[in-house]
């Protein structure tokens, strides 16, 4: 019998471990160590690239072999990524590093989300789902938050250090996710597996054109997935950005962390009003959150900290907002069978937003 508050409080832990880091602020501590923001731009394209390759697959590997399976993957990818930053002495070392997160986080991206919802299913409280995404925004937004606040000290120990910190907490996560149980809840079965009948190369693709099929069918799931991510694209680079435009603005050093604190407590805020919401309609959610995500760029050629703080913070406001109320949309939407690889096809849209944005985002921050 699934115990469902033990598995929901679990995979809460589960995101607090995996969100809460010394090295949160990487832009920081990469600029620290004389990176450029063109060379940080490159690298983050490299982390998207990657994305864009083991997104999709990774969804795939969670339906077909079990979401708890791809998250303890996940898990143990990002500690070989820790590894391979403590040894970085170059860009290209760097670059690799970041191609560990990225792998790391898409085998996260869809299983935690996948197995959260088929958990409440299975006891018949789905409705719930949407709690407790908001619940896992405020975890990522807080935990966030506090690892930026830690940059500081992150920068005075030593990013060799900060990043075998992160080693500890993942292998503390580790021992969390053993302790999940999978559960699988079929739309056509009430068992708890999938069967697979052919090799590995033949079910990736079977999964995947089913997933192919059902978005062609259901097109308004895939317009709620690029409106996602287009919004969530320009909150994240807006952030992540703004770690390096804020001192060049004149903001003190020591506030530098309040800052960026203060910010990811915009998301918090919009992933909790959101709930307070129901009535209000998705197309007046989306047209809210595109006007202050917009509004936060706007803000940030202002060239005055304080503005630009704020507008990060109504960015990250309409961000977390439209990210709760579309979830909730699509989970309710997508076949149990195809829950991660459908997740992950979100995601992967972000990618491709993300690998054509950056660049572009490093460009205009730099150079306007």
């Amino acid at each position: 019998m699934l115990n469902i508050k033990k598995q929901i409080s679990k995979l809460y832990l589960s995101s607090v471990l995996g969100n809460l880091s010394l090295t949160g602020a990487w832009l920081a501590i990469l600029a620290a160590r004389g990176y450029s923001l063109v060379e940080i731009g490159f690298a983050e394209t490299v982390f998207h690239i990657t994305s864009f390759i083991f997104e999709i697959p990774s969804g795939v590997l969670a339906d077909l072999y079990g979401r708890k399976n791809m998250l303890l993957v996940s898990n143990i990818i990002k500690i070989i990524g820790n590894i391979a930053m403590i040894f970085s002495r170059n860009l290209f070392m760097v670059c690799i590093s970041l191609a560990f997160y990225a792998m790391s986080y898409n085998f996260a991206s869809g299983s935690g989300d996948a197995l959260a919802y088929d958990s409440l299913k299975k006891v018949k409280r789905e409705a719930y789902y949407e709690k407790y995404a908001s619940n896992q925004l405020v975890i990522y937004r807080l935990c966030s938050g506090l690892s930026t606040l830690c940059a500081g000290f992150a920068l005075f120990i030593g990013y060799q250090a900060a990043y075998g910190a992160d080693i500890l907490i993942g292998l503390i996560q580790t021992w969390i996710l053993l302790s999940l149980c999978e559960v699988r809840v079929l739309d056509d079965a009430n068992c708890n597996t999938q069967k697979i009948s052919g090799s590995i190369r033949v079910e990736l693709i079977k999964c995947f054109s089913e997933s192919l099929s059902f978005l062609k069918k259901e097109r308004r799931a895939a317009f709620l997935m690029f409106c996602n991510s287009f919004v969530g694209a320009i909150d994240i680079l807006l952030l992540f950005f703004l770690q390096a435009k804020l001192p060049e603005a004149g903001m003190p050093d020591f506030a530098l962390g309040f800052a960026l604190f203060f910010m990811e407590m915009g998301g918090i805020l919009g992933a909790k009003l959101i709930l307070k919401c129901k009535r209000l309609r998705y197309r007046s959610v989306f047209a809210l959150a595109a006007l202050l995500v917009l509004s936060g760029v706007l803000a940030e050629h202002s060239g005055m900290y304080l503005i630009m703080t704020l507008g990060g913070f109504a960015a990250a406001l309409s961000d977390d907002a439209l990210q709760v109320r579309t979830n909730t949309i699509l989970q309710d939407m997508f076949p149990s069978k195809q829950r991660a690889t459908l997740i992950s096809i979100e995601s992967f849209t972000f990618s491709v937003l993300m690998i054509v944005m950056s660049p572009l985002a490093g460009m205009l921050f730099s150079y306007w």
